[in-house]
């Protein structure tokens, strides 16, 4: 309220509607997040594309991610130019019990139904309005929602294939081999204040973001890690979590074979054995 106070002598008062907005925002995902890269834990989420499926093969896709006890659904696309959004969110929590996260490309692609809200700022590009311009227009309707909003510093890599984000976003991505590039861009979002940094190849990348990469964000970074685009095989999940991910984000290979959302599940839990005992050597030593 004391905000809105001041605001109105300076002839805004088109913003008063917004002091019941002004309420503590949740965090338990992020706090789960938190604790699970604390316990050197793995987190796996599957991408569903609402441009991309329709309800009939998003049962058959709940079921299996119920069976191999995934972590988060995300929801989102570039594009999403179907207006199925709201349908098939609160389809999905009807319907599952597993977290669904919003990953959204513009922002219309906002809705209540969801728990939680990947707010992108583009820091690996130059266009201000995905920096900051789309931001502040869709501010008080995010806020309205009453999502869990994750600050998220969104860093696209180059996964040899033009994608749908750089040409949207009219954004070069950073050269696959220039990982210092990619660190100090990570580093510069952390110190901004981002909650989380999200490292993606881009939907349909013909490779993935290299483990050595990964490795030298994860070693410098103190909060959460996630990583998606061009993760086909199950080798290759465990590979990137064993290079430091702690949110692997798997959709257009599961677009094409549903059966690998459980391959993908059990192989990112086995690489926390790994990570686990590489932390008693740690330890010991």
């Amino acid at each position: 309220l004391p905000i809105c106070k001041k605001i109105e002598p300076l002839g805004t008062n088109i913003f008063s509607h917004l002091c019941p907005l002004l309420v503590p925002m949740k965090n338990s995902i992020y706090t789960h997040l938190q604790t699970t890269r604390a316990q050197g834990k793995k987190s796996f989420a599957v991408l569903v594309d609402p441009d991309k499926t329709n309800l009939s093969q998003l049962d058959t896709l709940l079921a299996l991610g119920e069976q191999a006890n995934i972590d988060y659904w995300f929801v989102g696309g570039s594009l999403v130019i179907s207006d199925q959004l709201d349908e098939l969110v609160q389809h999905i929590k009807k319907n599952s019990s597993i977290p669904v996260i919003l990953f959204p490309g513009s922002p219309s692609q906002v809705t209540p139904h969801a728990d939680a809200l990947l707010y992108l700022s583009l820091i690996s590009g130059r266009n201000p309005e995905l920096l900051i311009g789309q931001h502040v227009l869709s501010a008080p309707f995010v806020k309205q929602s009453g999502l869990e909003i994750l600050s998220t510093g969104y860093i696209v890599v180059d996964g040899g294939a033009p994608t749908t984000v750089s040409y949207i976003s009219n954004a070069s991505p950073i050269p696959a081999d220039k990982d210092d590039i990619a660190l100090c861009t990570a580093l510069a979002g952390e110190m901004l204040g981002m909650k989380l940094i999200y490292m993606d190849a881009g939907s349909g990348a013909k490779q993935a973001i290299t483990p050595s990469m990964i490795k030298r964000v994860s070693s410098q970074i103190t909060i959460p890690l996630i990583v998606g685009g061009g993760i086909k095989t199950p080798e290759k999940a465990i590979e990137n979590c064993r290079a430091g991910a702690d949110l692997i984000v798997v959709g257009n290979a599961i677009e094409k074979d549903s059966k690998l959302l459980s391959e993908m599940s059990a192989a990112i839990k086995r690489s926390e054995e790994h990570t686990s005992e590489l932390q008693s050597r740690v330890d010991i030593s």
